[in-house]
């Protein structure tokens, strides 16, 4: 297979380029190559973006490979509303893309696939969830192949919109995994600017791996006025008591509040939780902010707003 082809996968969020098997260099990289292999697996900051990008038009290398490395910044970090705005600029290389020129695409095909799914982000920007829809079809009908790339983003996007009738009722009432007294999420607000939800289980492998980092994270938050509820989605006698046995046998003080869920009316639910881990941010007013996995650069984005002063676990640990 053409490694181009490879790489349209990985555009779209099904690795990203450092996923990539390491090859074996048997010659140094010339200073073009070098600045193309920095533009393409940047993901530092925009800072350092623009900067890759000062070092490859240095060197001449076309707008076109710089525009697709843009967008792959982007995709990588979940920037909707970012990649809706590259829009104009796809738009004019309609005509005049070279494949002679690109870093990523096998194909034309794959390069007006890419297009048409930037008009559908920047329609669903607009919130024309019917121009969503018609250019995301295209895009599935000029690149098949990436179908399985495409439909991460728009589970996605679905998850997002569907969150937006959602409003959490603070009245309601939840068991302690640990034994202690049921508690209200309202109990669990009290007079904080945020309540986030840490959907576990110990029977997922990623959440006892990560159960530290966690633990810092929810002592963090707690100090920056954000309650932290971790919520055992299952309601099995069996779970739970794994739960609490995994729990103490950490050692440690557990940070914030740690519940199982309801049977029915559940918060899984009603959040649509599939899988594990899982963080959902709600405001005050019981709205929804972020839904997704903990990893993702938006779930920060979004507690940086509610809180300046929130760090990320990998940050905390280097200061």
């Amino acid at each position: 297979m053409d490694p181009r082809a490879i790489v349209v996968a990985c555009l779209l969020g099904l690795a990203s380029l450092s996923a990539q098997p390491e090859q074996t260099q048997q010659f140094p990289l010339s200073p073009r190559e070098d600045a193309i292999e920095q533009l393409l697996s940047e993901r530092e900051s925009y800072e350092a973006l623009l900067k890759a990008i000062a070092t490859a038009r240095a060197l001449k290398i076309s707008e076109q490979a710089i525009l697709e490395a843009r967008f792959l910044f982007h995709v990588d970090r979940a920037e909707d509303k970012e990649i809706a705005a590259l829009l104009p600029e796809f738009i004019a290389f309609k005509d005049r893309f070279k494949l002679a020129d690109s870093e990523f695409f096998a194909s034309a095909d794959d390069w007006l696939a890419v297009t048409e799914y930037v008009k559908a982000l920047a329609a669903l920007e607009k919130g024309d969830n019917d121009g969503f829809k018609r250019h995301i079809t295209e895009a599935f009908w000029l690149s098949p192949a990436q179908s399985a790339a495409f439909a991460p983003h728009i589970d996605r996007i679905r998850l997002k919109d569907a969150m937006k009738a959602v409003r959490i009722d603070f009245t309601n009432e939840y068991s302690d995994i640990l034994g202690g007294e049921p508690v209200t999420l309202g109990a669990m607000l009290a007079e904080r600017k945020a309540l986030l939800f840490h959907f576990w289980s110990p029977w997922s492998s990623e959440c006892k791996d990560t159960l530290t980092d966690f633990f810092i994270t929810a002592n963090h938050l707690a100090l920056k006025n954000v309650a932290v509820t971790s919520v055992l989605p299952e309601t099995s006698t069996k779970v739970i008591a794994d739960a609490k046995a995994m729990l103490q046998a950490t050692g440690d003080k557990i940070p914030g509040a740690w519940v199982v869920d309801k049977a029915k009316d559940s918060l899984s639910e009603k959040l649509k939780v599939q899988s594990v881990p899982v963080v959902v941010v709600i405001s005050p007013e019981g709205a929804v902010l972020f839904n997704g996995h903990p990893t993702d650069e938006e779930f920060w984005r979004v507690l940086g707003k509610i809180n300046p002063e929130i760090m990320r676990p990998d940050i905390l640990e280097n200061n």
